[in-house]
């Protein structure tokens, strides 16, 4: 195998797929990138067995063939070289030669045989979504997802189709992030599916503002073709919860905030959120937000926020982090805070088809 590659182009590729490979594996081969030389070009392919990457590269192809080469290694050796251009030939026994002006490296790979295939999902359920709609669902709703691995179904993006429009949700049980988009499917392609966070991570980072994104669901794994380049990832089996069930009914108040300002005072409040607690108090009344946070130790914050509140005076405490995630992920200048009581979930929305409800924390005083 030999080609010829600029230096910029082999590293992007090379970056584009590497941060799926592990730093600990007790497969070596699951440490290489592997690389497929032909007319079109390169073709570079990693996985983990749980997630798959793959992309394409433009380079002059002098003789066809694929190796695999230890992926971060062999990035940051390209990141490093003095030239613009670099020539990479692979001899019988899987070493690459690399040179570029006046540097020359060898390295030592393994045999394409042993890396994993990446599934096909040839037959599988097709959805076409807009890359700008599948990653505002994502924003929206990844940084609820729960970090608990105990409760494993929760470890990822519940997507469900149905009645064409999708329905993406995260939870890990203190709050929960949902988004509805229409999107047209056939009914035979409904389906309720949990897409794990490194997909979910690898997608955001692929994902653009402009052009497609093809969505294939087979029994058990699902693929993303972004351009040239393929993600596939296992699904996570199991039932996930009936999210529905925590949405609180009517609410009694809702309050029309500034977004960014609010983002911005209850930033500023949490400073002095106790590390005990760590819980803000919104006091509404007489058309103001009163947010306030105290710690023992440290001292106590305060700022009014003018509202439009003519209701009875109702305060309630929430986890500052929980209620900062959504007001940073949106993007609309407005939000709408929806409350029953002290002790009724709060909700969070916008005048799009995004929600958030918000469990409050009990406090003293």
């Amino acid at each position: 195998m030999k080609f010829r590659v600029a230096k910029e182009a082999f590293l992007e590729g090379l970056q584009q797929v590497q941060s799926v490979v592990s730093t600990r594996t007790t497969l070596p081969i699951l440490s290489n990138v592997l690389i497929e030389a032909s007319a079109g070009g390169l073709r570079l392919t990693t996985t983990d067995l749980d997630v798959g990457v793959s992309g394409s590269v433009q380079a002059e192809v002098e003789k066809d063939g694929s190796t695999t080469l230890p992926a971060r290694r062999l990035a940051t050796i390209i990141r490093e070289l003095p030239a613009e251009e670099v020539e990479v030939s692979v001899d019988a026994k899987n070493v690459a030669t690399i040179i570029s002006g006046p540097s020359r490296f060898k390295i030592l790979g393994l045999a394409d045989e042993e890396f994993p295939a990446l599934p096909d999902l040839t037959g599988a359920r097709e959805f076409q979504f807009q890359q700008a709609t599948l990653k505002d669902g994502l924003k929206k709703t990844s940084y609820a997802i729960s970090t608990d691995e105990t409760r494993y179904v929760l470890n990822g993006i519940y997507f469900t189709f149905k009645d064409n429009q999708v329905t993406m949700v995260a939870t890990d049980g203190r709050r929960l992030a949902m988004v509805d988009h229409e999107l047209e499917f056939p009914e035979s392609n409904e389906c309720d599916i949990i897409i794990p966070t490194k997909a979910v991570n690898e997608l955001q980072r692929l994902l653009g503002t402009d052009g497609e994104v093809k969505m294939s669901v087979g029994a058990s794994q699902v693929s993303f073709a972004v351009g040239d380049t393929l993600i596939v990832s296992k699904l996570i089996e199991g039932n996930y919860p009936n999210f529905r069930q925590v949405i609180p009914g009517e609410a009694k108040h809702r309050i029309t905030v500034d977004r960014e300002t609010l983002q911005k005072v209850v930033a500023r409040i949490s400073l002095l959120a106790s590390d005990k607690s760590n819980s803000v108090k919104l006091r509404f009344a007489d058309n103001n937000i009163d947010v306030q946070a105290n710690s023992p130790d440290i001292g106590e914050a305060q700022e009014q926020l003018p509202v439009a509140y003519d209701g009875d005076d109702l305060t309630i405490a929430f986890n500052p982090e929980f209620l900062l995630a959504p007001l940073r992920n949106l993007n609309t200048d407005t939000v709408h805070i929806e409350l029953i009581d002290e002790m009724s979930p709060g909700i969070l929305r916008n005048d799009s088809s995004f929600l958030y409800v918000i469990m409050p924390m009990r406090v003293s005083g």
